[in-house]
């Protein structure tokens, strides 16, 4: 499906499907710390382990993963692999999260439905 597919009709399933699949890509702690460092710039490996706290194989697994989505792009630098987020929109996207946590934590912690 391209771009202009989903353009075309926001509401068709496949669309549907798709806008699921990255909110559950979106979905994983994980992911949100290491695209939390992203949206403040271009990091390294080591750089994402060291203020993220995460082991270094959680963090080139979900690199993978978010790279292979198109959510971030890398760069190589010498010896190391740069990353950055591939469109700043994600950027957007997690402020316009924060935003509405905002108004709704409370409702959202208290919230059976969606657990672990």
């Amino acid at each position: 499906m391209t771009t202009q597919d989903v353009q075309d009709d926001l509401s068709a399933p496949d669309t549907l499907e798709l806008r699921a699949k990255l909110f559950r890509g979106l979905g994983d702690p994980s992911r949100l710390a290491i695209l939390d460092e992203l949206v403040a710039g271009e990091r390294s490996v080591q750089e994402i382990v060291g203020n993220t706290g995460l082991g270094q194989p959680n963090v080139s697994n979900h690199l993978r993963c978010l790279l292979e989505c198109g959510l971030v792009s890398r760069r190589s630098e010498g010896r190391f692999v740069r990353y950055s987020l591939a469109d700043r929109r994600v950027a957007g996207l997690i402020r316009d999260a924060d935003q509405l946590l905002a108004s709704t934590a409370t409702g959202i912690d208290n919230c059976k439905r969606y657990t672990e």
